[in-house]
């Protein structure tokens, strides 16, 4: 990795400042970049080198002229492509999408073009943001740049390949039951998942609307915060988001009087890989010598909690997607004789076998006289589960747990969905909770992989998260 794209986003931000390069030379130093590592990593489905270099011109033009320039001025950045882009692919990795160009901006673009950071371009995915390997795009293959025979985690592997690799500084993706955090842990980066509703989902195409989270990707802790500023607050043309509260809990500078919890049923579980059992115990030791006072704590329910996401995601899913059908929007058919076999067709050729797989659960679940025994049901027990973390949170400062139970899968490895369900634990009550967790790279196993460990808090508690996960990262 060159000298300029290993360095972190904080220490653009100085080296900018102090003018030791420009954002041009920026900007051309990590094309360089991806034009090294891309055909073996596999991160963007669209790339605008033109318009990154004439956003980089542009922020140079302001801090010559000596503008007020935000943190982000002249950085590059790139989006997980389930973000609507003005006259950019927006494809959701999905042949439904492959030729799609929105005529407008998501909100977190939007703000991001505000700040001057510079736009490279959209990053491959989970099709439609279903699944855990970004195996399921329909428009190409994404490797793990730190191991190219493992995933690189989903569903937005793109982002976390992409930032892990140097390709960019940092990266957008969505976080709806750990599609951020699982695969930042298996690239041995940072993925925070804010509380819900904090970012606008504006222009972010749904999946799961009940649980979508826009998530940031970054080589580190401390990168997080600028852009978490940058994207964080209401927006008028999204009724869930919100501002931050006055009081909302803020970054510390000690550890000592903090109170982290551990799952007693996570120390010992062995389903959950050795080397992360031992950086989960080193992490534990060094938060208590560092003052903080450990509290073992129960997570509600495991299996009652699984199910309800499984059963709220795939129903919203496949609500959400039920737009899809060739006339109104995505691919359409040639195959259109009459109305049945034009939808039939369109959706058939559209979607790939793990979406409609998804469509086909969810619409049973939706269906007359399942809704209340499946859907209410599982929304009753989110609601269960979201009061007990709630409590949990109150009782303890923050909760401590493995991101993911194994490090990153093989490519291909045949694992079947409730084997990869499993595998998102410890994400998915954040998830069904709204609540802010981020996960913290803490060093590799035995054969070089990746290891994350996951930090959960209360609501709006972000700046309180990031300021000990920079302290857990340190550690290791």
């Amino acid at each position: 990795m060159s000298r300029m794209t290993s360095r972190s986003l904080v220490q653009h931000v100085r080296a900018l400042h102090q003018k030791e390069y420009s954002a041009e030379e920026l900007t051309r130093a990590y094309l360089d970049r991806i034009a090294l590592r891309e055909a073996e990593v596999g991160a963007f489905l669209t790339l605008d080198p033109e318009g990154a270099l004439a956003a980089a011109r542009a922020s140079d033009a302001r801090r010559t002229a000596g503008e007020p320039l935000s943190a982000l001025d002249g950085i590059p950045f790139a989006l997980k492509d389930n973000f609507c882009t003005k006259g950019m692919l927006t494809t959701c990795g999905s042949r439904m999408l492959a030729n799609f160009v929105p005529p407008y901006n998501a909100t977190v673009v939007e703000r991001l073009h505000a700040a001057g950071a510079v736009l490279f371009g959209k990053l491959n995915m989970d099709e439609f943001a279903m699944g855990s390997t970004t195996e399921t795009s329909a428009l190409g293959v994404t490797r793990n740049p730190i191991a190219p025979d493992r995933v690189p985690g989903g569903s937005s592997g793109g982002s976390a390949a992409a930032v892990a690799a140097g390709e960019v500084s940092f990266a957008l993706g969505s976080d709806t039951g750990g599609s951020v955090r699982q695969p930042a842990a298996f690239c041995g980066v940072v993925g925070l998942k804010p509380t819900y509703g904090v970012i606008s989902r504006y222009g972010m195409i749904a999946m799961a609307s009940s649980l979508d989270c826009v998530g940031l990707v970054t080589r580190s802790a401390a990168d997080a915060c600028p852009i978490f500023s940058v994207l964080a607050g209401r927006d008028p043309r999204d009724a869930t988001s919100c501002d931050l509260p006055q009081g909302a809990r803020g970054a510390v500078d000690s550890l000592r009087g903090l109170r982290i919890g551990v799952v007693r049923e996570l120390m010992e579980d062995d389903s959950i890989a050795p080397a992360i059992h031992a950086r989960l115990q080193e992490a534990v030791q060094f938060f208590a010598e560092q003052g903080a006072r450990i509290v073992e704590v129960s997570l509600p329910s495991p299996d009652v909690a699984l199910a309800a996401y499984c059963v709220i995601s795939a129903a919203e899913a496949s609500s959400n997607l039920a737009r899809y059908d060739g006339i109104c929007f995505g691919k359409r058919t040639a195959k259109d004789e009459d109305l049945f076999s034009l939808y039939a067709n369109s959706r058939a050729e559209g979607f790939g076998s793990e979406v409609k797989r998804r469509i086909l659960f969810g619409s049973y679940m939706l269906s007359e006289g399942k809704r209340t025994l499946y859907y209410d049901r599982a929304c009753n027990a989110r609601a269960a589960i979201r009061t007990a973390m709630t409590q949990l949170v109150g009782q303890c400062d923050l909760i401590l747990t493995p991101t993911t139970p194994t490090t990153a899968f093989a490519r291909g490895g045949g694992l079947t969905p409730a084997q990869r369900r499993r595998a998102d634990l410890c994400a998915v009550y954040s998830s069904l909770a709204g609540l802010p967790a981020v996960s913290v790279p803490v060093g590799c196993d035995e054969n070089g992989l990746p290891i994350g460990l996951q930090l959960t808090a209360e609501p709006f508690a972000e700046a309180l998260l990031l300021s000990v996960a920079k302290r857990l990262e340190a550690c290791v």
